[in-house]
């Protein structure tokens, strides 16, 4: 194998190398399996409530952040029910936290005062209860 042979072949490997990695990152940003566990749980004052994204369910904070039900509004809910709902509250979120440690702004659980009004969680098996 000539020298610029050498170098095309370990330019092909390292690009191969490059592509594996970053897929596996990649897939360890994906949401999936989510349970308990996976969450941390934080409770925030709701001083807006709009749509975001596709269709998603976005809850505002006084201070700029903001946290999302993926999709919400083609899964049962309307803004109007749910700033009726939530608005002026404190709400608990579960927040999904990725394996590399960071918390993300997709709610898997939300509640208002000890009432569940949507779960991702197994046991509640997307239950939309509002």
């Amino acid at each position: 194998m000539s020298g610029e042979d050498l170098k095309i072949y370990t330019m092909k490997r390292l690009k191969l190398t490059l592509i594996i990695f970053l897929a596996a990152l990649l897939q360890g940003c994906i949401i999936q399996n989510r349970n308990q566990e996976d969450c941390i749980v934080k409770e925030i004052k709701v001083v807006k409530v709009t749509e975001g994204g596709v269709k998603d369910l976005v809850f505002h904070e006084a201070n700029g952040d903001f946290y999302y039900i993926n999709r919400g509004l083609e899964n049962g809910f309307t803004l109007e029910e749910t700033k009726a709902a939530v608005l002026n509250k404190t709400i608990t979120l579960h927040l999904y936290t990725f394996w590399f440690g960071t918390e993300s702004e997709h709610i898997s659980q939300l509640e208002v005062a000890g009432d569940v009004l949507y779960s991702e969680f197994p046991k509640n098996s997307t239950a939309l209860n509002h």
